[in-house]
């Protein structure tokens, strides 16, 4: 029995439907089905029920569950003991992420896979937290680093804590507020707001905290609310990665009553990690310690 027929099985299982499985395995949705159509008359028995709403599979396919799972656990240890005999790693791995977990942890994680496992291939989807996370849950992201939202995971998402990133102004050096140690959120009533666009974590934390605030700028990363800030367009609302950097452009204010935004790992509860995505997990947790150490 071909190996990859079982691994095929399992994911269509896991994510409960062959669309999100086949994006899963990186094939396509008719050969997915094919495959599993021979997986099925290979063993002589019936192992998903089709339907609108997906597959499911049946009780003879709930029964095999655990010995294909062993049977793909085993392939990929023998060919992780060899990888790793030569000295190298060949997979892939897909990994989601909001604009700055992108730029701050999956970047630098990135150069760090190219130089340490160069036969690993690496792709990065970048959106809103919501988003990334809806695709680990589907299956077509291995895993994803998010700002965590206030509300609770969909079950089948696993949120594994990171670090908690505080939340401050960034003003020119010039502007009134410059000169202050720590602001709260009332000295930021009368005053224009360059902050991340709505549906973002930071955004409704600054909603809750200022209703009517005057927000003139919506932008899709920080490093864009860092440079209207410099050209004046208003006090920046961020949450601050790592050290305060040396910026003669700008001075970074703590807001002292704002709550600290959680950052995240996302990842499929009810599903073991391929090797290539757990070795980008442990680099990704390296990272975050650095950023949060720092």
């Amino acid at each position: 029995m071909r190996v990859e027929r079982a691994r095929y099985f399992l994911a269509a299982v896991e994510t409960g439907s062959f669309r999100s499985a086949a994006a899963r395995c990186r094939i396509s949705q008719p050969s997915l089905g094919q495959q599993i159509a021979l997986l099925e008359e290979e063993l002589d028995v019936v192992l998903l029920t089709r339907s609108r709403t997906g597959v499911r599979p049946t009780p003879a396919g709930q029964a095999l569950l655990e010995p294909m799972a062993r049977l793909v656990a085993a392939q990929d240890a023998v060919h992780g003991a060899a990888m790793e005999a030569r000295g190298s790693y060949h997979g892939s791995v897909r990994v989601g992420g909001v604009s700055v977990t992108v730029e701050m942890l999956v970047a630098p994680v990135v150069g760090r896979v190219r130089e340490q496992h160069p036969g690993l291939r690496f792709s990065v989807r970048e959106g809103a937290s919501a988003d990334v996370e809806a695709a680990v849950l589907a299956g077509d992201l291995d895993l994803a680093v998010i700002t965590a939202p206030a509300e609770p995971p969909a079950p089948g998402i696993r949120r594994v804590p990171l670090f908690d990133a505080p939340v401050g102004v960034h003003v020119r050096p010039d502007h009134p507020l410059a000169g202050r140690a720590q602001l709260h959120w009332r000295d930021l009533e009368t005053w224009p707001i360059v902050t991340m666009r709505p549906g973002t974590v930071l955004w409704d934390l600054m909603r809750r905290r200022l209703p009517d605030a005057d927000v003139v700028i919506e932008a899709m990363s920080a490093r864009t609310v860092q440079v209207m800030v410099r050209q004046g367009a208003g006090v920046g609302v961020l949450a601050r990665f790592g050290p305060v950097a040396d910026d003669p452009d700008l001075a970074w204010i703590p807001l002292h009553d704002a709550d600290d935004v959680g950052i995240c790992l996302a990842e499929r509860a009810d599903s073991r990690p391929s090797r290539s995505a757990l070795i980008v997990r442990r680099l990704l947790r390296a990272r975050a310690d650095e950023l949060a150490t720092a």
